[in-house]
């Protein structure tokens, strides 16, 4: 079976490789007939392989639904307009060079049209030829350029506004993102389609330009060749080389015309799922103009001296065909009355057909975390106008999954139009958490505290600190690295705030199928661990709380092992999530004090005057309700001394925590959480044997 499926698996290789063949050999043949002699064989066969693949394209070009579908036509029609210069050249070869022989020296393709087509006239033969390049060339081909040109315009001017289309319709809920990344791939290729069609008509113009060239080198070479080298009177040299010069250049004007009816076509045709066929029967077959036109070729018909069977047999052919438009119609009216007679109409018929009962799956759920955009940011999440974004959040997830040891769930972003052009919203949970307003094509200079001068630009705000900050252009990066402003780009704003909402609400991302992968992940390493432990020993909800807890207060649940289990010991004695926190916390207290403050031996703290803690324990005691027991002067007391603690150890370099009793340390956390996010909150209890304290400062001392 092995043996069998490799063999199939080969022989699929070399098909698929054979279909990619023939393009590069065509191409190469033609090269290679602008150098190597073409015996007269051969070029018939290549004479008559050309007029079959004109003939085809006509043909796809009349059958084709859209000119979308088509897209390959510019290119074919460079590689046909090659293949027919490479067979004008060699059979321009054979024509100087075996012309004197007779009239079959150059094949029997150029025979027959200098001789049966144009009957052996080659005066006859100049005037048709000369006619077929008139039409080609100043009809059918500068129409069909001037058209491709003008839709090439257009079509380019026009993006912007069908963009904005595709993103109304996305964000009204008229198309789902699949349908709106499926119109905007049509609408970028549309406009390369037209770009290209614009610049593949001017190869048939070339080549139309070309046999006229080709015409002329070849009578006058022709007639020296043969009455200097081969001693043919005037008379017969000019006619065997004309008549051969003539068949030669109708035979490679014929497919110049096909291709050049195929270009117009290709070009005026709308944009829509019809062929030809069909748009002429539905555009076309009005009963009306049918019958007035009938009816005038009638009475021509009928007027002395005028051709009766051409005209009375035209009239009588298209008023049939008027007539027979018209029963089709009647009988389609019928059908739907009696449809509508029994109380539905074919189209509310189909209309209840169609229209499918709603369901859960027409509820539209919120967004763990989201990014809208206004119109102008666009470019910043296209990958396809080198919008870096993407790949920017990418990276985010994945550090910040790295670091607090769960996937980050995926951003959806998308487009809102009732946001400002530049400005962009991030959400979490379906709740706007954060916004700011960027300067796409230019750079935020970001003030870290102290430069030595000033840039100028538009001066702002950082969104995702607050810092002092000014939109400058690209060419001033360097001048205000060298003052001491930290530049970044705007996709880089974006992905940074977009990184400091989600470690701050780190919790929030955080839920049960995420604690179960957890788990899941740890039982594949340590199952004997994860027996027993949900339901038995804890719920999972109670798992989820504790975790969720951790991260709010910035411990990382990269050591899972640790965590479960101190569940696994703790959870017997107690079902309380805030106990079982504070147990976790002991047990990861040497992660914590990493995180916090590095691998120093020595460890500076704040600390709580003893009078001070002991009066907390008591308000905390009275009030029975964590948090509510601080007495509002005690605690804008207690805030603006931690503040003034915690901005002078920032200053000095060095980690800002804070040292106090285990039934303190959850209080004061949240106390300080949004109030002074870069100050930690620690316990006695927390603090590793291994490690020294410092007291850089007691707060509430005397």
């Amino acid at each position: 079976m092995d043996f069998k499926a490799t063999i199939n698996q080969l022989n699929a290789n070399k098909s698929d490789y054979l279909k990619g063949i023939g393009t590069p050999i065509l191409v190469l043949a033609a090269l290679g007939m602008v150098v190597l002699p073409m015996p007269a064989f051969l070029l018939d066969i290549l004479f008559s392989f050309n007029i079959a693949l004109s003939l085809v394209v006509l043909l796809i070009t009349l059958y084709t639904l859209k000119p979308l579908d088509f897209g390959i036509f510019p290119t074919v029609l460079l590689i046909a307009t090659i293949l027919r210069l490479a067979l004008n050249v060699a059979s321009t070869r054979v024509v100087l060079l075996e012309g004197h022989e007779g009239g079959d020296a150059a094949g029997k393709v150029i025979e027959a049209f200098g001789s049966v087509v144009i009957g052996g006239n080659y005066a006859v033969g100049l005037v048709v030829f000369l006619i077929l390049i008139i039409i080609n060339f100043v009809v059918i081909t500068k129409g069909a350029g001037r058209i491709s040109e003008v839709s090439a315009r257009f079509t380019l001017d026009a993006m912007p506004g069908k963009q904005m289309a595709i993103d109304a319709d996305l964000n009204a809920g008229f198309i789902t993102a699949e349908q709106a990344r499926e119109r905007r791939t049509e609408v970028t290729r549309e406009a390369d389609f037209y770009g290209s069609m614009d610049g593949a008509s001017k190869f048939v113009k070339g080549d139309a330009i070309a046999g006229i060239i080709i015409l002329v080198i070849n009578i006058i070479g022709g007639l020296f060749i043969g009455m200097i080298q081969h001693d043919l009177p005037f008379s017969r040299a000019m006619e065997v080389y004309t008549l051969l010069t003539i068949g030669d250049g109708l035979v490679a004007q014929l497919p110049s015309l096909l291709l050049s009816i195929g270009t117009a076509i290709v070009v005026t045709r709308q944009n829509e799922s019809q062929n030809m066929g069909e748009q002429f029967h539905t555009q076309l077959g009005n009963d009306k103009a049918l019958y007035i036109a009938a009816g005038i070729l009638i009475v021509m018909g009928l007027v002395p001296g005028m051709p009766k069977v051409a005209f009375l047999g035209l009239g009588l052919l298209i008023g049939g065909v008027a007539y027979w438009n018209q029963r089709i119609k009647t009988k389609k009216a019928d059908e739907e009355a009696e449809q509508k007679a029994k109380g539905k109409s074919p189209s509310q018929e189909q209309a209840q057909i169609e229209q499918k009962e709603l369901g859960w799956d027409d509820v539209q759920q919120v967004d763990v975390i989201g990014l809208e955009v206004g119109y102008r940011l666009i470019p910043l999440v296209d990958q396809a106008q080198g919008g870096e974004l993407l790949s920017r959040i990418k990276g985010v997830r994945k550090k910040l999954s790295q670091e607090l040891g769960f996937l980050v769930p995926p951003v959806h972003i998308r487009d809102n139009l009732e946001l400002d052009p530049n400005e962009y919203r991030i959400t979490l949970m379906g709740v706007s958490s954060g916004y700011g307003e960027l300067k796409h094509n230019n750079e935020l200079a970001i003030n870290p505290g102290q430069v030595f001068g000033e840039v100028k630009g538009v001066a702002t705000k950082d969104p995702a600190f607050g810092l002092d900050a000014v939109w400058i252009a690209p060419e001033q990066k360097d001048e205000a690295q060298s003052l001491g402003y930290t530049v970044v780009d705007a996709a880089t704003v974006v992905a940074t705030h977009i990184s400091q909402l989600l470690h701050n609400h780190a919790a929030l991302l955080l839920g049960h199928e995420e604690v179960q992968n957890l788990l899941d992940m740890l039982a594949k390493s340590h199952p004997r661990l994860i027996e027993g432990l949900v339901p038995d020993i804890l719920p999972l909800t109670t798992i989820v709380k504790v975790l969720q807890n951790l991260l709010n207060e910035g411990v990382p649940i990269r050591d899972m092992r640790s965590i479960v289990q101190t569940l696994v010991e703790y959870g017997p004695r107690s079902q309380d999530p805030d106990v079982l926190t504070a147990a976790v916390r002991i047990s990861l207290r040497r992660l914590i004090v990493q995180d916090v403050a590095g691998n120093t031996p020595e460890i500076p703290v704040i600390t709580l005057a003893p009078e001070l803690e002991q009066m907390l324990h008591q308000s905390l005691q009275s009030a029975g309700d964590e948090g509510a027991g601080i007495e509002p002067g005690l605690a804008e007391r207690l805030q603006n001394s931690l503040g003034d603690a915690h901005q002078n150890q920032e200053m000095a370099g060095e980690p800002s925590i804070l040292l106090t009793s285990g039934m303190l340390r959850s209080v004061l956390s949240r106390f300080v959480k949004h109030s002074l996010p870069g100050l930690r909150v620690m316990s006695y209890q927390e603090v590793p044997e291994e490690k020294q304290i410092k007291i850089v400062c007691s707060v509430g001392q005397q």
